[in-house]
């Protein structure tokens, strides 16, 4: 029977185990602090920035939003970035993406200071993940490291397929399934757009990740028996429904689920994850700072 890796009870586990540490900063008399900046009225940004500043409220996190005018000048954002750099309160915080056009998004990147950047997108910090000495683990492929722990899959000596290569979770999570530490030493395959017979290398995989931004991209054909699938995509499609939508992932669910011997669903599977990993890397920002010692999750 296929195993139905179920990321929010995953997430709660961590959770707990990042209350511990909140209650160890409250007897030092700190309270962890996460800012979050969104230019403009993105709908999907804004929800996904109010959900992250409900996380620091239920987790007794210092929880900062920072709110500018889509046609905000770059300096506006620069002088944002530059106070929450100088203050001692904020111990992580993240523009959120995507910015509107007059925004250079690389150019907001360089300006965080690099302690406080808990998504991990730095250039300073991507170099440390390159290194295999990693300040921040961006938030979705830490995520995946952590489910794939949970289900005790070690994906050491294992095949690997990512069907996707954006910085954000393709480039990354296979730098740290390469790793030579614990949750790596995998052989891992990055596939994309200009990549030939992509079914080839995913059918060939032990464990397949994909983060394609394509809804139901992958299929049941494309999988080995006995597969391990994490399916990091959240696409809204049209359907039969009351909000005229539903969401799916990158991967055919139902077909997918017959073959595997592990899978992710969405909702449900990575995207707890990745929320749960910003608080991570905040409180360890955090413990970094102010010089407490916590036992992170």
């Amino acid at each position: 029977m296929t195993d139905v890796i179920n990321g929010n009870a995953i997430a709660e586990s961590v959770r707990e185990g990042l209350s511990a540490c909140v209650d160890t900063f409250s007897e030092a008399g700190v309270v962890p602090g996460l800012a979050t900046v969104l230019v403009g009225e993105d709908p999907a940004s804004e929800t996904y920035v109010s959900m992250k500043q409900r996380d620091c409220e239920e987790m007794g996190l210092n929880g900062v939003h920072v709110a500018l005018d889509a046609d905000a000048p770059p300096g506006e954002l620069y002088d944002v970035i530059e106070d929450l750099n100088a203050d001692p309160e904020i111990h992580g915080y993240l523009v959120q993406d995507p910015v509107p056009e007059q925004i250079d998004y690389r150019e907001v990147l360089r300006r965080i200071d690099p302690a406080k950047d808990v998504d991990g997108f730095h250039p300073e910090n991507v170099g440390r993940l390159v290194a295999g000495n990693p300040r921040f683990k961006p938030c979705t492929p830490h995520g995946v490291q952590k489910l794939l722990a949970a289900r005790e899959v070690n994906p050491e000596g294992k095949d690997v397929t990512i069907v996707g290569r954006s910085s954000i979770v393709g480039k990354p999570l296979a730098n740290l399934l390469l790793q030579k530490a614990q949750g790596g030493n995998a052989t891992v395959t990055v596939c994309h757009s200009r990549t030939e017979n992509i079914d080839e290398k995913t059918r060939g995989a032990d464990i397949v990740v994909a983060a394609v931004g394509v809804p139901e991209f992958v299929d049941s054909s494309m999988l080995s028996e006995g597969a391990i699938v994490i399916d990091v995509g959240v696409n809204r499609v049209e359907a039969d429904t009351e909000k005229g939508y539903e969401l799916v992932g990158d991967v055919e669910y139902e077909g997918a689920a017959e073959k595997a011997s592990a899978i992710t669903p969405v909702p449900g599977g990575v995207g707890p994850m990745t929320r749960t990993m910003l608080l991570y890397n905040t409180v360890k920002a955090a413990s970094q700072q102010e010089d407490v010692a916590v036992d992170l999750p």
